[in-house]
């Protein structure tokens, strides 16, 4: 008797582990058994890879084959390893090339008929696999151009399990089968968004500049049709493009959450979940298996939330973790999984229920009480952690004034100048935009504002009127002000600005 060998890839979260699968046959009484601490899909794999087997006209040995998931102890999900315990057990009485099948690494669910189907989460695998040297990969026909996508790979998207044993040496026949089809791509959007749209809100749209060129979290105020969904609509545009690897992280998130992948989009992602989104959907999880949610599939790019006001209580408040530390830890029985959370958090919100309360012409009908309670829905520490507050007012006039108007693509460009100057004083050190620079290194680093400068700051910070994070907050964008001016060092200019965006402070 000896051991056949191969391999596939389980995922905790973004993290892949190798999984050594071992087939084994022994002169017992006939049996086929998957063990490794599998999941419920696992134990229900024996009978898909038999009859896989025997639909394929290459049935196993009547006598007790035993697999095994190595290491043992790592919790193993998913359809993904039906493949890899297949060709295996195929190994064991030598139909395919042990030498082959020890080289490569197999990922895909097995049908009924031997035909392969494709399963999230392969971009991810694949690539957690190259990294650990393997440079042969197996995977379903539908998850063939996601796996492509990592560099420096030889990838099989195989049709059925014959197809694959015979790629290993097997002298088979391979039937015409056609391939089991991927989930259908999601259409691209075909109504293009420009700022210039924006009519009558100048103010807004350089704070949506400001909050692009730092990475700021934003939060806007205002009536019923101000235009706080088109302003965030807009900002992915005027971000700049996924370098490599984010673009390879954005890639494998959505793999992860089932969705196709056929190409490296280089454009930030922007996931507007619904107001009444429940905390599971926003931190993503499961009980047997960790998929992502709104906060990591936005990671890299812009987690909108509209009618912030109207969510469930407690739900924005699971935003606080992620925000400071840029990333989600999913905790459950038997396993962790971690998510990056690297995002831009959009908040908009009415100012009441009605949408009325101090707007200029309207008329408000709700009771003071129930505007302190609706606003107080937005809890301290998450206004907190919101680096530029924008009160909206409603546009009275339908065409724009004489102030000029900016289009996305010279948004763009002064965001990407901004960031430039920002990235080259930050040579040298762990963060890219000032957003995420520590406040104590803004503080007591080697560049420190002067102390006229920050004046109207520290009169803020003594009267209460900010706290010492919100302090930290107005120095990041008061250096991204300066980015976008061309200045070297923040001015009282650019504090009192960052303040006044910060809580309408004026200096």
């Amino acid at each position: 008797m000896r051991v056949a060998r191969t391999w596939a890839v389980a995922l905790t979260g973004l993290r892949g582990e190798l999984v050594e699968v071992e087939a084994d046959v022994t002169a017992q009484k006939p049996e086929f058994r998957i063990i490794g601490l599998g999941d419920k899909a696992l134990a229900e794999a024996q009978r898909r890879v038999l009859n896989a087997c025997e639909n394929s006209d290459m049935r196993l040995p009547d006598r007790r084959v035993t697999v095994n998931l190595s290491p043992a102890g790592l919790p193993k999900q998913g359809t993904g390893f039906d493949l890899a315990i297949g060709v295996a057990s195929l190994a064991i009485d030598g139909l395919v090339n042990a030498e082959s099948l020890a080289r490569t690494v197999h990922i895909g669910e097995l049908g009924l008929d031997g035909r392969l189907r494709p399963v999230p989460g392969v971009l991810p695998a694949v690539h957690a696999a190259a990294n650990r040297g393997f440079e042969r990969f197996v995977v379903p026909h539908a998850n063939l151009p996601e796996a492509r996508l990592v560099p420096g790979v030889e990838v099989l998207g195989a049709v059925s399990l014959p197809e694959v044993a015979r790629w290993h040496g097997a002298d088979i026949e391979v039937p015409d089968l056609d391939p089991v089809p991927g989930e259908a791509a999601s259409a691209p959007a075909t109504d293009p968004v420009d700022l210039a749209d924006i009519v009558g809100q100048p103010a807004a749209v350089d704070a949506l500049i400001v909050a692009a060129a730092g990475g700021h979290h934003l939060l806007m105020s205002g009536p019923p049709g101000a235009g706080k969904t088109m302003l965030a609509q807009r900002l992915p545009g005027i971000l700049p493009p996924l370098d490599e690897e984010a673009a390879l992280e954005v890639a494998s998130l959505r793999s992860l959450a089932g969705h196709t992948i056929s190409t490296l989009d280089r454009t930030p992602p922007f996931e507007a979940p619904h107001h009444s989104a429940s905390i599971a959907a926003l931190i993503g999880g499961g009980s047997r298996t960790a998929r992502p949610g709104a906060i990591a599939r936005a990671s890299r790019g812009v987690l909108f939330i509209d009618e912030a006001a109207e969510a469930p209580g407690g739900v924005l408040d699971a935003l606080r973790q992620p925000l400071e530390q840029g990333r989600i830890e999913i905790h459950r029985a038997g396993f962790r999984a971690e998510f990056p959370a690297r995002f831009q958090l959009v908040l908009a919100t009415n100012p009441c229920p009605c949408g009325e309360f101090g707007v200029r012409g309207g008329t408000c009908t709700c009771a003071p009480s129930v505007v302190r309670r609706y606003l107080a829905k937005l809890s301290g520490p998450l206004l907190d952690r919101m680096d530029i507050d924008l009160r909206l007012q409603r546009v009275t006039s339908s065409r724009a004034d004489d102030s000029p108007v900016i289009s996305t693509a010279e948004a763009s460009v002064r965001v990407s100048d901004a960031r430039e100057r920002a990235t080259a004083r930050l040579a040298g050190t762990p963060w890219r935009v000032n957003a995420e620079v520590p406040g104590a290194w803004l503080r007591q680093g080697p560049r420190p504002i002067a102390a006229e400068a920050r004046r109207a700051l520290e009169g803020a910070l003594q009267r209460g009127a900010i706290t010492l994070r919100g302090y930290d907050r107005v120095l990041r964008v008061a250096w991204t002000l300066a980015d976008l001016a061309g200045v070297d060092l923040p001015t009282s200019a650019e504090i009192g600005q960052a303040l006044f965006l910060k809580k309408g402070i004026t200096s």
